[in-house]
């Protein structure tokens, strides 16, 4: 099979170069990234050309297969996978990976069969079992994952996986001290383990327990910019009257990410709640409210702003806005009825969502 002009161009390999050279400003950067597409080009062909002349060499197709995946060819990539596992049927590493492209295709049902038969092959192996057991987790089949983590964690009583899987299925189940202790024995057994160190985060923040900045802190020492556990923690100390605490996580996550309108949001209702700073209060919703008109809170929010500064009529319009994006919203109806009883003109309006 051979590269087409029309597939590099699709997949982003060689528009530069079908371009030609051209000198401007940035030659030298585009100059660079030519080089680099050239390169993929080049190494592509070759792969193509070796599968060419080895039809047969099922290790070939898998190479090929993860070509595709770093270019968003998803379907390419699974008949490549497709065509290993049926040249080598016993193949435990092709048929793991090919259940993991269709997991992430969100093809449960394809990914559950290629890792039965996986299991099939090597029943002693935990990974096929673990990844089953994830897959009929995310199926809601929880007894049916649990059974299969059991079972893995009997041959590898060591597996983290194992422990965090049995976590979110106790957490799935609302089964919340459970869940708690099997994530503590995942990060045990692997201390590099964030996402068990950030759901202990959220569990423990759930049932007020200190510890949860502890996780989160944690969490954020494997991975300083995660905004997840930024997020997370300032959460938690705004909640537990720790406002510089707070304010410093959201500002972290404005400057990892500018476009995040929960920070902007957050921030300005800790200013306003705890700080009483109203103007830096308006100034952070209004900043949500440019990066999502949708947000139904942020309005509702800046109403309130708005209202402890006497501009009633136009808190009155931020509630108005809030009400035509949720209806359900009872603190903004509540709010435009205080209003209304103070004689503010209510005009109600429905606000499309974009």
């Amino acid at each position: 099979m051979g590269v087409s002009i029309r597939w590099l161009l699709k997949s982003g390999i060689g528009a530069s170069v079908l371009m030609g050279c051209v000198d401007h400003p940035e030659a030298a950067e585009q100059r660079g990234t030519v080089n680099t597409l050239d390169s993929a080009t080049a190494a592509f062909a070759s792969l193509d050309k070796r599968i060419i002349d080895d039809p047969g060499n099922p290790s070939l197709y898998a190479e090929r297969a993860e070509f595709f995946l770093k270019r968003d060819s998803v379907d390419r990539a699974i008949l490549d996978l497709e065509r290993a596992v049926k040249l080598d049927s016993t193949n435990i590493d092709h048929r793991l990976r090919l259940g993991d492209v269709y997991a992430g295709a969100l093809r449960m049902g394809n990914a559950r069969d290629a890792f039965e038969h996986a299991m099939a092959i090597a029943p002693q192996d935990v990974r096929p079992k673990l990844k089953l057991a994830e897959t009929q987790m995310v199926l809601r089949k929880y007894t049916e994952s649990m059974t299969l983590v059991n079972e893995a964690l009997r041959l590898e009583p060591t597996a983290a996986r194992g422990y965090y899987l049995k976590g979110y299925i106790h957490m799935e189940t609302r089964d919340t001290a459970r869940a708690i202790s099997s994530f503590r024995t995942a990060v045990e057994q692997d201390p590099e383990d964030f996402n068990s160190y950030m759901l202990l985060g959220k569990l423990s923040a759930a049932r007020g327990d200190p510890l949860a900045e502890l996780y989160y802190n944690t969490a954020l020492d494997l991975r300083p910019d995660a905004i997840e556990a930024l997020y997370g923690k300032g959460v938690w100390a705004q909640d537990h009257g720790h406002d510089s605490l707070a304010l410093a996580c959201y500002d972290r996550i404005k400057a990892i990410d500018p476009g995040n309108a929960l920070a902007w949001h957050n921030s300005g209702w800790v200013k306003m709640e705890h700080l009483g700073d109203l103007p830096g209060a308006k100034a952070d919703l209004s900043r949500a409210i440019d990066i999502n008109t949708n947000y139904a809170d942020a309005w509702y929010n800046r109403g309130v702003a708005m209202e402890r500064t006497n501009e009633l009529d136009s808190a009155a319009a931020n509630y108005q806005l809030c009400m035509g994006i949720d209806p359900s919203h009872t603190l903004a109806a509540t709010a435009l009825d205080r209003l209304a009883r103070q004689g503010v003109r209510i005009k109600m309006r429905e606000r499309k969502k974009k």
